[in-house]
């Protein structure tokens, strides 16, 4: 299973989904694009405490992170 794990201010949310699975993987694949057209940044694990931000959907990720725009000033 792979899963897309959401960060906002209440914590995370996280949304697992069956790579092998067409209908999960579109369906997987439309929460990434609503997620980065809101605003969001997606990385990916590279390996242990390292990530790279990715632009498009990938899956064949094992687990994508999603950060909110940061706000300040």
């Amino acid at each position: 299973m792979a899963s897309q794990i959401v960060m906002d201010h209440t914590g995370d949310t996280r949304h697992l989904f069956n790579k092998q699975d067409r209908a999960e993987v579109a369906k997987a694949e439309q929460r990434f694009k609503e997620l980065t057209g809101a605003g969001f940044t997606a990385a990916v694990r590279s390996g242990p405490g390292e990530q790279r931000i990715i632009r498009s959907f990938d899956p064949t990720a094992e687990e994508t992170l999603f950060y909110p725009r940061l706000v300040g000033g």
